[in-house]
Formats: C-alpha cells, structure tokens, sequence
C-alpha cells in the first residue's frame, strides 16, 4: 500500500428480526462501490448480530488489517435521520442477541472503563454537517445492544479510532440511493476531522522533538550582581 493511502474498515450487521438483509449492510456495500477518495482502500465486514461474534469480527479486524479508522455501521427502526454516535458503553447488556445469549455480566470488556469517546468530535462535526444542509443528529447513546456494544469494543481495540452511525431501518433515507451518498458525506468530514488532528499531533511531535535555542534558554539567567 502506498504511504499516502488511508485503510478504513466499514461495517454494517447482518440479519436482524425482520431485516433478511441489513440497510446498513447493505450501506456499507453501497460505499464500497463509489468509495470515499482516491486515496482511501476500503475494507467492508458484514458483522454478526451476536455478542460473541461481533467480537471476535471486530477483535480479528483491528489485529489483521489495523485500519487508520473504523465506521460502523447500524439501524435504528423508527428513525428518519442519522446519529453520530459519540460514546460507546461497557456495561448495561441485558438484552439477548439473535442466538437468545447475554453477555456474562452484562458486560463488553472486564475491567474497561464505564465509557469510552471517539477521538472524532460528533457535536462540532454535526453542527458542521447540519450548515451543509444534512439531517444528522448527535448522540452519546448508543442503545446498549450491539450497536453500543460493537461500538465499545472497536474504541477499546481501536484506542478511540472508530465511529459509530445510526441509519434509518425503513423510509425514503433508508435506500441505498439515498443514504450511500450522504454516508459519504458524513464520512468523508470524518475523515478530514481525522487528518487535521493527526496534523496537529505531528506538529507538537516536531516542536518537542526541537533542539532549545542555547541563546534563548540563557537570556533569561540573572545571575549575582545583576540587576533583578
């Protein structure tokens, strides 16, 4: 891969309840295919609705391919926009997955914080995206069920390089036509948010790493005699 690329991971969950084929896998397929930048290889999962297995995907994906940056991807029956999820929880899984299991202790990491936050910020990202004209919502709760608990496990293994998006389940957004391209949208702000804090990051890198002036970290001595 070229040193300029940028390798993101797409996920979206496969079969749930009524949804034979997932809107948001099928979103995450629809991306694929148009692509998020020249510059940009992406890698789409299709995930389990399954604790255990969500986790091993998620673990397996973070170990073999370590993406720049993980999206994830889910549904929210009832809704007519997106959300951008800012904050994935440990605790609080008390609702059993597709093959009737409960995680023990209702829990996504022994021992892991109560809460973990993307490294990207939803609200000014939302804010930005709502002055564009898009209907995007921001959120710090993600539902506690897989959606919130895949979301905990990539910022966990991920060290916060992940986001999570709530899509419609029915309605007129909910078509790839029409979702695809604002996903796009959305993803690509994301990325560019990701870009600028990497930057920045690299900038303060290359200032502390700077050899200290020897005039300038003398200037300042008064030594005895001088005037203070």
């Amino acid at each position: 891969m070229d040193a300029n690329e940028v390798s993101v991971v797409l996920t979206g969950f496969g079969p749930f309840r009524e949804y034979l084929v997932n809107p948001s896998w099928q979103a995450a397929q629809g991306l694929e295919k148009v692509g998020l930048g020249d510059n940009i290889n992406i890698y789409i999962k299709e995930v389990p609705v399954s604790y255990i297995k969500s986790q091993q995907v998620i673990v397996g994906m973070w170990e073999a391919v370590n993406p720049k940056f993980a999206i994830h991807l889910g549904i929210a029956p009832g809704s007519r926009g997106i959300s951008l999820e800012q904050t994935g929880k440990n605790h609080g899984y008390r609702d059993r997955d597709v093959c009737a299991f409960c995680p023990v202790n209702h829990c996504c990491i022994e021992g892991g914080p109560d809460r973990l936050d993307s490294i990207i910020d939803m609200r000014s990202l939302s804010k930005d995206l709502k002055q564009m004209g898009l209907d995007v919502i921001y959120s710090r709760d993600a539902g506690r069920y897989l959606c919130d608990f895949v979301y905990y496990c990539s910022l966990h293994h991920g060290h916060g390089r992940a986001a999570f998006i709530h899509v419609p389940a029915s309605g007129s957004l909910a078509t790839p036509d029409r979702l695809v391209p604002l996903l796009q949208t959305v993803i690509q702000a994301m990325l560019n948010q990701l870009e600028a804090l990497q930057t920045a990051e690299d900038h303060m890198t290359t200032v502390s790493k700077t050899p200290e002036d020897p005039t300038m970290a003398t200037s300042g001595i008064v030594h005895s005699g001088d005037d203070p």
